[in-house]
């Protein structure tokens, strides 16, 4: 079984889907996954904090089947973790949304399998996920990639937490996220839960560039990470391009080697909104 978790709310749906799409038609294994999908309710924050619903749920159920009938999503709402560790912190506000913060609540969720490849909704697969899922992270808390921007201008090392192999159980052994927890609580930090990881780290593995590209697509590039990136013409700026911005993917990045992927979202979601059958 390959675990796979993703978090958000009801407005990075498209992101889940095309990321789900892109593990599935990449993968050549029939070895079965399970997508687990932290949510929750945050409304006194945002009108549209609101979580994934149960109709997204279900319908990304049927669509995961369909390429292997024993392939599950787990919707798990973490609404009452988050107001009991992170309510009104310093870093509810930060430069990203309060969503980032719930994947620092895995430990207390039952059921959580021993490993465990966390994603963030921008990303999408350009090669097989066991490249990345087999990786040997038994005396490592997770593995991760290079921050792009980050090792040039905070150190070499400086992880992006987009892309993360968690070793649940040496997590939960050496505390991890009860440490970044505290962090969060405590102090308002520049990049709020990536930087809690990286204070609370013990050991961690450094992964290649190719399992968190954020920049760049290769024909060696396992992951394609969409954040947000500078570009220097027609002058200096920066956008933020995400994967379900068809038109933009081919326009700016000239990339048509996930149109097999993105066609098949197009179609899937015309089918949910005029709430037809998967077939």
């Amino acid at each position: 079984m390959v675990n796979i978790l993703f978090c958000g709310n009801a407005g990075v749906f498209d992101g889940m889907l095309t990321g789900m799409l892109s593990i599935l038609k990449r993968t050549e294994s029939k070895e079965p996954f399970t997508f687990y999908v932290f949510t929750m309710t945050l409304t006194r924050i945002k009108d549209n904090y609101t979580p994934v619903t149960a109709e997204q749920a279900e319908f990304l159920e049927k669509v995961v089947r369909a390429y292997n009938d024993e392939n599950r999503i787990r919707l798990i709402d973490v609404t009452e973790l988050y107001e009991k560790e992170f309510a009104h912190c310093p870093n509810e506000n930060a430069y990203c949304s309060p969503y980032t913060l719930i994947r620092l609540l895995a430990d207390l969720v039952d059921g959580m399998p021993d490993k465990l490849l966390y994603l963030d909704a921008d990303i999408m697969f350009n090669r097989d996920v066991h490249l990345l899922y087999d990786t040997d992270v038994s005396e490592y808390e997770y593995a991760a990639g290079r921050d792009h921007y980050g090792k040039y201008l905070i150190q070499p090392n400086y992880i992006n937490a987009g892309v993360l192999l968690f070793n649940m159980k040496k997590m939960r052994e050496t505390g991890i996220f009860g440490k970044a927890r505290d962090w969060l609580r405590k102090k308002k930090l520049v990049f709020a839960d990536q930087s809690a990881l990286i204070r609370s780290t013990t050991r961690k593995k450094m992964l290649p560039q190719r399992f968190n590209d954020q920049k760049f697509l290769h024909k060696h590039t396992v992951v394609r990470h969409f954040s947000k990136r500078l570009f220097w013409l027609p002058y200096p700026h920066t956008d933020n391009i995400k994967q379900w911005h068809v038109t933009r993917v081919h326009k700016v990045f000239k990339y048509f080697e996930f149109d097999d992927i993105l066609f098949e979202y197009i179609y899937l979601k015309t089918l949910l909104e005029r709430k037809g059958e998967i077939r």
